[in-house]
């Protein structure tokens, strides 16, 4: 028999984080995420997207081990933006037993009924920055510390629980970096810089984190994201997060922005891949050595991979050509450290023309992610 318990003490959340690492320890596929991190985003008073959103936490127990876990989520702010009444499911993790899966499930579907809920979307998570999606194909590559893993059984029981229909598919993409600038990039850079009078500028720290600009970076997401499929405008203390979380951190070498004059019309961030450096931790703690890994790669860039994290123009500015502008840029800087590959974050895949990008690269769709809806009645 299952039993569904709701997380209510901070041993409760333990386990809830615990069970995850537990479960994956032997894959060669999956990346620990940070568990400070972790911890941050699922804490009410650490994590700002608590001031439009709503959660509760469920696990379950068989035998009085735990087998899984799940997280409620409602974001009111999304809701309102695209008039719904739903609740998410993330943090979705159990063991290869279908009444595991749908008991949790179930949990999250009564909880969103009580709250007044009409339908059940996910996996998701707060906001559009945390992990959405269910790998569905791609089981075989390995993963990256902003994207979810799972083992191939994940969607086999979504298909067998009653109800649940595919709602958004996400794509992405692994590039080989070139060893020279395409000629595509190469011309269409030259043309818009001379047409547009746009130019490529790379920040600071202090422009970045002191005179604003990071905070603008976030503030263009906005603009740039806001018709992606369930976004949630990000409010002050969540950019204030991202830029203390990512940008602070950052090699500015890995930052560019497009200015239209002194206006910031697109920008592209981009990391060393931490996946080696974060396998090698216990199970994604700092210490005792999981830092010296991770500071490895940040620093010194022991890694062949680069993550491309996010990437926006505002949309005046796409028909321009400004993309071309930061993959000229970015290309010359992959060079430079001696990446060899590159992988895209998740892109819809009706997003035909942020797709379509990836023409004039050496480049294949190596992960498909998957988010899942169904009716509540």
């Amino acid at each position: 028999m299952i039993e569904i318990r709701e997380v209510k003490s901070d041993n409760d959340l333990k386990q809830f984080l615990q069970f995850y690492y537990d479960l994956y320890r032997g894959s060669q596929y999956a990346v620990p995420f940070l568990y400070f991190d972790e911890v941050a985003t699922l804490s009410r008073d650490k994590n700002p997207s608590f001031e439009c959103c709503d959660a509760k936490y469920f696990l379950a127990f068989k035998d009085g081990k735990v087998v899984g876990r799940v997280a409620g989520i409602i974001n009111n702010r999304a809701n309102e933006r695209w008039d719904r009444r739903q609740v998410r499911f993330g943090w979705f993790d159990f063991i290869d037993d279908i009444e595991v899966s749908t008991a949790l499930l179930k949990a999250v579907e009564d909880w969103g009924q009580e709250k007044g809920m009409t339908e059940i979307v996910g996996p998701m998570g707060f906001i559009d920055t945390d992990r959405e999606g269910m790998l569905v194909d791609g089981f075989e590559e390995l993963a990256t510390m902003y994207i979810n893993y799972n083992y191939p059984y994940y969607p086999q029981h979504m298909e067998r629980i009653e109800g649940f229909a595919k709602d958004n598919d996400y794509l992405e993409m692994k590039v080989r970096v070139p060893e020279v600038v395409p000629d595509k990039f190469c011309k269409l850079t030259d043309m818009v810089k001379k047409r547009y009078g746009l130019r490529v500028h790379k920040f600071t720290r202090k422009e970045l984190v002191d005179e604003g600009f990071g905070r603008q970076v976030f503030h263009l997401l906005n603009a740039t994201y806001k018709d992606l499929y369930g976004f949630s405008e990000l409010s002050q203390k969540q950019i204030d997060k991202l830029v203390n979380d990512y940008i602070k951190i950052a090699d500015l070498n890995l930052v560019t922005a497009i200015m239209d004059g002194n206006n910031m019309v697109g920008f592209g961030i981009t990391f060393p891949s931490f996946s080696r450096a974060l396998q090698k931790t216990r199970d994604g703690r700092m210490l005792p050595f999981g830092w010296w890994h991770l500071l490895k790669t940040l620093k010194w860039h022991k890694t062949d991979t680069v993550d491309l994290l996010l990437i926006g123009v505002l949309p005046d500015y796409r028909p321009k050509g400004a993309n071309a502008l930061i993959f000229d840029d970015l290309i010359r800087q992959f060079q430079r450290y001696g990446f060899t590959w590159a992988e895209t974050g998740p892109q819809m895949e009706s997003n035909m023309g942020v797709l379509s990008q990836w023409q004039y690269l050496e480049s294949r769709n190596h992960r498909r992610h998957r988010c899942y809806k169904k009716e509540i009645k």
